[in-house]
């Protein structure tokens, strides 16, 4: 029986989210594989992606009364979580968003959805994490609104690969703020997926783990 990060990565590639060739990524390297998260675009693909999600909450016993999904990309992801936990798994949690900008009339105020309260524990739901920026830009928004606990936040795929210096954006985002963050699976995952047979890509381990090993964590 295949665990929730086999069908995940399954699920990856039978959507073409996941994509082995060769690329060039936004930070100028030569990438043996890529993750176009902007291939989920279906209401069976979201309900899906929710429950991987709302599985990573559970599996790493994520404490938290609220889901924040940050504009824009967050949005539908801390929805279909906040959904599949209610649902599938009797967990019952807020969810809000930022907006872009503060609206002065109306409820006002910078988020929507769950009101933000001092101590609350919150969690962070977004898609991948390359650099950090999508953390650093929510942050301060967060904690502009209420000086909440944030326990996690969780991506779909940890590349595991350097950032700006010898740490992943993982690592660093631990490191500068305290945040721990959790992936549904990793590109170490996805490597052990196509060594069990789970996907195929025999043909492209050799090139993820020289990739792996030159920019890898």
């Amino acid at each position: 029986m295949l665990s929730y990060k086999q069908r995940f990565i399954q699920f990856m590639v039978e959507n073409e989210v996941l994509l082995f060739g060769d690329f060039t990524l936004k930070s100028g390297r030569k990438a043996p594989y890529f993750i176009n998260a902007g291939k989920y675009r279906t209401g069976t693909q979201i309900a899906a992606l929710g429950e991987y999600y709302a599985e990573c909450f559970l599996e790493h016993k994520v404490d938290a009364k609220t889901l924040i999904g940050p504009a824009y990309k967050g949005i539908p992801l801390a929805v279909a979580t906040a959904i599949a936990l209610a649902k599938n798994h009797g967990v019952d949690v807020g969810f809000c968003f930022d907006r872009k900008e503060v609206k002065d009339h109306g409820e006002g105020g910078m988020f929507v959805g769950q009101s933000l309260a001092a101590g609350d524990k919150v969690a962070i739901i977004e898609d991948v994490m390359t650099s950090g920026k999508a953390l650093r830009e929510v942050l301060p928004k967060i904690k502009a609104e209420a000086d909440v606990d944030i326990t996690a936040m969780i991506i779909s795929v940890d590349r595991q690969e350097k950032g700006t210096g010898e740490k992943s954006a993982v690592q660093e985002a631990f490191d500068e703020f305290g945040v721990k963050v959790y992936s549904i699976v990793t590109v170490e995952d996805i490597i052990e997926a196509i060594e069990a047979g789970v996907i195929a890509g025999r043909e492209h381990l050799a090139a993820m783990r020289a990739y792996r090993a030159q920019y890898g964590v």
